[in-house]
């Protein structure tokens, strides 16, 4: 009897959820952009890499600069073909261009694109829409997962629908943004910790966007920290928005930072280990109801030990050679 991946007895007839990196790092100029693949090579594809077109480009060098995000993407720099590119918001004239540029040139290798600044869940449809087109045109077979920053009233207002909009794959919560929209309402301190995780009205909007986000299929991302030196301080940033709010990816804007994240947001050994055995015996059995150390199991414990584990092989915890051998080669 041959053995049937999880992918395709567990998600008959509908979408698995996402399996992506837990961190996704920042980076804005070209210089920055080589050495964040670098890294990447580095520490190995345990996390992706962000190209941002928006606060990376100089004012009247827009074009240039998405073309720089290409040429270098398309190098052999990019190994692991683990980055995305953030554009021009809605508002910004060179939108269009960025994804022009962008779709045209690395469309069948982009990991994403993310959209900033939406006010409302029309802005987000209408890119989406041109991404969409764009990559028509330039006969991209691919959906272009499409990554949407959850960061003014407006965004949040409409998360639903903005969840539930085709290619959305990732809801990235902004944080900084989110504050300096409330007008002094809610503190500068609520920027950083603990403030950012205990003030109502933003554990109210986080709380939110993981739950709408969850319940579309769709990657909640947690905001930056902004202590760039102090490790620790990521680390527990990392943990407290993956263990109280249940975010399951977060954003690294300095590279100490990454391994950090990376480490608080890994699922746990212990579970790991058992749901790797739970998972070779329901295969085994036709992926039919079985008996682990005395408890029964089916698919419904199998879908939840598959997703643990394909986030532990995206954090680069080290699995059995039986293991990779059965589910991820």
């Amino acid at each position: 009897m041959s053995l049937v991946h999880p992918n395709d007895a567990l998600f008959q007839g509908e979408k698995p959820f996402p399996a992506i990196p837990t961190c996704e790092h920042f980076a804005g100029s070209e210089k920055l952009i080589t050495k964040a693949l670098a890294f990447q090579d580095e520490l190995g594809p345990i996390f992706d890499i962000t190209c941002d077109c928006e606060d990376g480009a100089e004012a009247g060098q827009e074009q240039a600069h998405a073309e720089m995000i290409v040429r270098v993407l398309n190098s052999e720099l990019n190994v692991h073909k683990m980055a995305g590119v953030r554009v021009h918001d809605y508002s910004h004239p060179s939108w269009k261009q960025d994804v022009d540029i962008i779709v045209k040139g690395i469309g069948n290798i982009v990991s994403y694109i993310t959209i900033p600044k939406s006010t409302e869940a029309r802005q987000v449809k209408e890119m989406v829409s041109y991404i969409q087109q764009q990559a028509k045109v330039n006969d991209i077979k691919r959906e272009i997962p499409v990554h949407v920053l959850i960061e003014t009233h407006g965004a949040l207002r409409e998360v639903e629908d903005i969840a539930a909009t085709d290619w959305v794959q990732v809801l990235d919560f902004g944080l900084m943004d989110f504050v300096s929209g409330h007008h002094g309402a809610i503190p500068a301190s609520a920027m950083r910790s603990p403030g950012q995780f205990e003030h109502r009205l933003l554990a109210r909007a986080k709380s939110q966007v993981v739950a709408t986000a969850i319940g579309h299929g769709v990657i909640p991302a947690h905001n930056v920290t902004l202590d760039l030196k102090n490790v620790e301080t990521t680390h527990s940033d990392a943990k407290r928005a993956r263990q109280e709010f249940g975010f399951m990816r977060m954003w690294s804007i300095y590279p100490t930072q990454i391994k950090a994240i990376v480490d608080a947001m890994k699922p746990d050994f212990s579970e790991v280990q058992d749901g790797a055995q739970i998972l070779l015996q329901a295969q085994k059995a036709n992926w039919g109801p079985i008996q682990y150390d005395g408890e029964l199991h089916d698919r419904a414990t199998y879908r939840y030990f598959w997703e643990i584990l394909q986030r532990a092989k995206l954090s680069g915890m080290e699995l059995s050679d039986e293991i990779n051998q059965a589910f991820f080669n």
